[in-house]
């Protein structure tokens, strides 16, 4: 007889999530296992300055809040909880839930994984964290834990744990656990897997997307998964949704972590119903012999002014602002000197602001003083001995501080994992036994060209979707097709040098394309587009969340007969 599914919903995707949705998830149907992710690249960073101001600080505060409306609720039900809100500072978090408890009648078992805090080995590091897996949760979780709180574990830790724990699989058991870790990437960022951020919003009655439900997996002993949501609750799941997800923050067909290497190009999409996307297929490898470690550092100061210049002569204004800054910057020139100019002005205008450009000047150096007054002190003095129409968007400051992501990697053996069960005692969870180096996989075959047809000039979305994302200073774009033969166009005509002329960024960058034929994707990794990673914010988009949707509404010669 086939046993039921273990039934794992997701409550968080980011530090700042929608505050209502773990009751959401909890009163919208049935459930095994909640899951909230908090941390981020940024997110550490922030956590990190917390402690600094309070040495028992470094958690998510706002899940406590959210716990204490809850718990009551999830114990009623049986439904346990599990997430990474313990930041830099898991233990403090797990007593901070017992007290809540303690203080509700709750009989509650709490326990926390620990291990991933290295920065002690990092000297200059404001925090540096090794990415765990997932069987320090699933000991917890065997242990009779109700709620389970990590650092700093892979997103996916937080289902392929539970999975372990529930059937049984143990670290040989490569293909199960690469189902879950793909179920937990799809699970992971919340509503981006039932229709948020999704690239095809506006063929979807508005009412769908106002406020999407957060997504769940019924995942089978054999690792496969349905990803579905509750019932009644906003947005949608269908192949579009997930395979997007897939995209997000991935690189090549390989997705290392520290229990598995999951093989993307191996997953199998199909709608399995209304709002039911089910995959399988998933083949999983032996992990790296190394786990990634996360850098959060002081990158230096960084201030920032911006101009607005309206009407006639932009180009012309721009050029008379940077000659006049140059002349202050020049006396203590700073280490870094950025300027944009974003044509954000239309000629013959209705309203002013649709006649302005925007300037930005960014500076950052390692003293506070290059960025400070010296910059703030000569654009005030433009004030009204500039170009016509002065104006900034707001006053510049005295400089802040900017932080740095960096990624090295060390032995899982140098990691000391351990699960800090709810009655105090602690056990250790051994590094992998097999290991495989990550290699490149070979160029997988593509589809035959469609033949060549009569063509129009459209934007690239019209026919395909993005998701795009940062992993330090990188940023990867997805790109899938939605059917057969927009798939057979895009494999041959989005190469890198097309993708370097569509995004001129790119240009001098270098670009891997991964193909991905199973879901009709592409996925470029673009490297060093986001300088030192998000906390330094080296361009528009530091997180490159809209690069995606910049490929898409560029314009491309595209076969008729697919639009």
């Amino acid at each position: 007889m086939t046993s039921p599914p273990l039934r794992i919903g997701n409550f968080s995707g980011f530090y700042g999530d929608r505050s209502d949705a773990l009751r959401e998830m909890l009163t919208g149907g049935d459930l095994d296992v909640l899951t909230g992710d908090y941390l981020a690249e940024l997110t550490m960073l922030i956590l990190a300055r917390d402690r600094l101001k309070d040495p028992s600080a470094g958690y998510a505060r706002t899940f406590l809040r959210q716990v204490e409306d809850t718990l009551g609720l999830a114990h009623e039900k049986g439904v346990r909880i599990v997430t990474n809100a313990g930041g830099l500072n898991p233990a403090g978090l797990a007593q901070a839930v017992r007290e809540v408890a303690d203080r509700l009648g709750i009989p509650l078992r709490v326990a926390h994984v620990e291990g991933d805090d290295l920065t002690a080995r990092h000297p200059g590091s404001l925090a540096a964290h090794a990415y765990l897996g997932g069987f320090g949760i699933a000991e917890c979780l065997r242990a009779g834990a109700d709620v389970v709180v990590t650092g700093r574990v892979t997103d996916a830790a937080l289902v392929t744990g539970p999975a372990a724990a529930h059937f049984g699989w143990k670290p040989a058991d490569h293909d199960r656990l690469a189902g879950a870790v793909v179920a937990g990437h799809v699970l992971e960022c919340g509503t981006q897997a039932t229709g948020g951020n999704y690239a095809f919003f506006a063929e979807r009655d508005p009412r769908d997307l106002r406020r999407p439900g957060f997504p769940l997996a019924e995942i089978h002993s054999d690792g496969s998964c349905v990803v579905t949501k509750h019932p009644g609750t906003g947005g949608f799941v269908d192949v579009g949704t997930v395979t997007a997800q897939l995209l997000y923050e991935t690189g090549g067909a390989r997705y290392a972590g520290p229990d598995v290497t999951a093989r993307l190009d191996t997953a199998t999409l199909t709608q399995d119903g209304p709002d039911r996307v089910r995959i399988e297929g998933v083949r999983g490898e032996a992990p790296p012999p190394t786990l990634k470690v996360g850098r959060n550092r002081l990158g230096g100061f960084r201030n920032e002014v911006v101009f607005v210049l309206t009407g006639l002569d932009i180009e012309a204004k721009a050029a008379l602002v940077r000659e006049q800054m140059g002349d202050a910057l020049a006396v203590s020139p700073p280490a870094d000197v950025r300027w944009d100019l974003a044509r954000t002005d239309k000629p013959d205008a209705g309203t002013e602001e649709t006649a302005s450009a925007l300037l930005r000047l960014v500076v950052r150096d390692p003293d506070q003083r290059k960025v400070g007054r010296v910059l703030s002190g000569a654009a005030i003095e433009l004030a009204l001995a500039g170009y016509p129409g002065f104006h900034v968007v707001a006053p510049p400051g005295k400089g802040s501080p900017y932080g740095v992501f960096e990624d090295v990697y060390v032995p899982h053996g140098d990691v000391d994992h351990v699960a800090v069960l709810h009655d105090g005692r602690r056990i250790t969870v051994d590094p992998p036994q097999d290991t495989a180096a990550l290699d490149d996989v070979p160029e997988p075959q593509l589809p035959q060209p469609l033949p060549p047809g009569r063509t129009a000039r459209a934007p690239l979305g019209r026919v395909v979707g993005a998701r795009s994302g940062d992993k330090g200073g990188n940023a990867n774009v997805g790109v899938w097709a939605r059917t057969d033969d927009a798939w057979r166009w895009l494999a041959h005509e989005l190469t890198v040098e097309r993708f370097r002329e569509l995004i001129p960024e790119a240009r001098d960058l270098p670009v891997t394309r991964h193909p991905l034929p199973n879901l009709r994707a592409l996925n470029f990794v673009v490297e060093g587009i986001l300088g030192e990673g998000v906390a330094a914010q080296a361009r528009f988009d530091p997180q490159a969340k809209a690069l995606g949707e910049w490929l898409r509404s560029r314009h491309a010669d595209i076969l008729e007969v697919l639009l």
